[in-house]
């Protein structure tokens, strides 16, 4: 498996990361030249029948790196025209310098026509920007649009935010692809920048490794590198309890499948032990279905947390098709005094309260892994959901007001802990969204803290094997599948 650069760096992270490469000798010149080489090697062989080529250039160093792909798609035999935001003369430091290295056409932007172009490369704006388009921007981002034509971004598509993915107006540009340097950025992850992305190349620049460390980044690109060295081989000494006892608390008779895909699954995960507990009646299905997981009669009144306290369980899970009676609610409570790993599913009875939830956790006999979806995490944040945020910036939000791991779901699940640590997921196929995907994901968080991975990293290691185990699994795929596939995503780790 190829070793991804995992660290996302915000625009101003990223900022400090050139200021910090310049300080330590490597000039922007230097920079800019790489960068603007990368855009023109992706654009002939990304788009390799365009000979016409359209470079919507910006007053900042974004249209040097145009200025510079230009003049090296011009070299290479390309018809090249730039179309430049502003004038020519008006361009400072190294925009400028690579302005005067161009000697081919020039036009206003308000004159482009992409529509007589093979490719239109937008330059105009990086991951910096911080206000919509407007004007003669805007036009020329509308006209390129329209024109049907491929886009190539460089750095992220014009108008789109790079720390959160979202547009920051009504225009920005739809790119077939992009061009990024030194790391990605949480815009090219986080949906729907990814959308707007297309296919991105990350292109190294020559950034010195030490400027790359400088702004001490705590986002990343959920991989295995993140976490790989946190997740425990089994030992040929172990024992099944050695591996983790996990306890599953299942719903009632007829929604029960939740619960019983979330104990496959720590099992598959690794979890030497894995238990059901809950009602009779419940326990007489399940019983028609699984063999491997145990089953254990209790109403939770007393019989839950002397379960957890007298047979080595470290972890438990709480939420799947639960139900919203009584008994739940208190098993839950028992399973809170009783102490240890937690992966809670949905909004656990506290929506709208999230204070109440911190309270429970605060002690530190809690361990906890919340997995809500989005609408899950709307209900347990109430008021606190704050709409205008990005996802990164709520999921962090929660994880530090809670003083849990929280994951939530998506396409581009954001994994966050409360110390600020954050992964962004970007491997789940489509055909992941299903009922009860999520069900086997929480018994994956569960099957890797049973084995002593910490919750950030057993989180964020169960949703990216959720989203390769989907993969092996293809179109057609229903949660039942998940399980199954969840050895040849490990396999993809070893």
């Amino acid at each position: 498996m190829t070793q991804d650069p995992i660290e996302l760096l915000t625009p101003s992270e990223m900022a400090s990361v050139d200021a910090a490469a310049i300080a330590g000798g490597v000039s922007g010149e230097t920079l800019m030249e790489a960068a603007g080489a990368a855009v023109a090697d992706a654009a002939s062989r990304r788009f390799r029948e365009a000979r016409r080529v359209l470079v919507l250039a910006g007053p900042g160093n974004n249209g040097g790196d145009g200025f510079v792909a230009a003049r090296l798609l011009a070299e290479s035999g390309h018809d090249v025209t730039v179309a430049l935001l502003g004038e020519k003369a008006a361009l400072k430091g190294d925009a400028g310098a690579m302005a005067a290295r161009w000697v081919g056409p020039t036009i206003d932007v308000r004159d482009a026509r992409p529509s007589g172009a093979d490719l239109v490369i937008d330059a105009l704006f990086g991951a910096g920007l911080s206000r919509p388009l407007e004007g003669r921007a805007a036009a020329a981002v509308e006209a390129a649009n329209r024109s049907g034509k491929p886009i190539l971004a460089v750095d992220i598509p014009s108008g789109v935010d790079g720390a959160t993915g979202r547009p920051i107006g009504e225009v920005f540009i739809r790119a077939a692809a992009t061009v990024t340097f030194v790391r990605l950025k949480p815009g090219h992850v986080l949906l729907p920048g990814r959308s707007f992305c297309g296919s991105v190349d990350l292109a190294d620049i020559g950034a010195p490794s030490e400027a790359v460390a400088e702004p001490g980044a705590k986002t990343f690109l959920n991989r295995p590198a993140l976490w790989r060295d946190a997740i425990p081989e089994p030992s040929i000494e172990g024992h099944k309890y050695s591996r983790g006892h996990v306890a599953v608390w299942s719903g009632p008779a007829l929604a029960g499948g939740a619960s019983r895909l979330a104990a496959t699954a720590a099992l598959r995960a690794g979890a030497g032990a894995v238990t059901l507990l809950g009602p009779r009646p419940a326990l007489e299905a399940h019983a028609a279905h699984v063999t491997a997981v145990m089953l254990r009669e209790t109403d939770g009144r007393g019989g839950w947390s002397s379960f957890l306290g007298g047979r080595r369980v470290g972890t438990w899970v709480f939420g799947p098709g639960a139900g919203t009676d009584a008994r739940p609610r208190a098993a839950l409570d028992e399973a809170f005094l009783a102490g240890g790993k937690a992966v809670l599913d949905a909004d656990v009875s506290f929506a709208d309260r999230p204070e109440e939830l911190a309270a429970a956790l605060e002690d530190g006999s809690i361990e906890a892994v919340l997995t809500p979806h989005e609408g899950e995490f709307a209900r347990l944040m109430g008021e606190r959901a704050d709409g205008a945020a990005s996802k990164l910036e709520r999921a962090r939000a929660a994880a530090a007001l809670i003083g849990a791991t929280i994951v939530l779901k998506g396409p581009d699940t954001v994994v966050a802990a409360p110390d600020g640590r954050a992964s962004i997921a970007d491997n789940a196929p489509a055909y992941l969204a299903t009922a009860g995907a999520g069900d086997v994901l929480a018994g994956l968080v569960a099957g890797l803290l049973a084995q002593g991975a910490p919750a950030f990293e057993a989180a964020s290691a169960a949703v990216w094997l959720h989203g390769e185990a989907a993969k092996a699994v293809g179109r057609g795929l229903i949660a039942d599948d998940l399980p199954g596939a969840i050895p040849a995503a490990l396999r993809l780790i070893d």
